[in-house]
């Protein structure tokens, strides 16, 4: 859906935002595909506005904390219906929480690697002592 932007509005090309933010205009390409940005177009064009180029910045740093593009993507609609943020901060508390959560349990699982590990570690030190003082025949 074609929208129209203020003469004045500050506008930015595909291959400026892809130089700005250190990625790919194909990986632009994928998030306006995602309905995460909503570029206008002049002709084969993508004219992409300020709030384009917020909302890449915003999917970049969801991106970071390890929300999936349909969290994100929820986010911007629930601000796009509510303007108060009052919905969208409560999501985004509750996204906090399941990601902080999950990232726990990776911690514990990593503990866990870890220590294994360690002992299959100190197994092999202690074979490799073992075949030095009595070495096969």
């Amino acid at each position: 859906m074609p929208r129209s932007l203020p003469s004045n509005a500050m506008t930015y090309s595909i291959s400026e935002l892809a130089h700005e933010f250190g990625i790919t205009a194909r990986t632009i390409r994928y998030y306006e595909d995602e309905g995460l940005l909503t570029p206008t177009r002049q002709g084969q064009t993508r004219i992409y506005s300020h709030k384009d180029k917020i909302r890449l910045k915003l999917t970049l740093r969801g991106k970071r904390l390890g929300f999936s593009l349909a969290e994100i993507r929820t986010l911007f609609d629930m601000y796009d219906t509510d303007r108060s943020s009052t919905t969208q901060l409560m999501s985004m508390i509750q996204l906090i929480e399941r990601k902080r959560q999950a990232l726990r349990q990776q911690l514990d699982d990593i503990a866990s690697v870890m220590a294994e590990l360690d002992a299959a570690k100190l197994r092999c030190i202690d074979s490799l002592a073992h075949l030095a003082k009595d070495p096969p025949p």
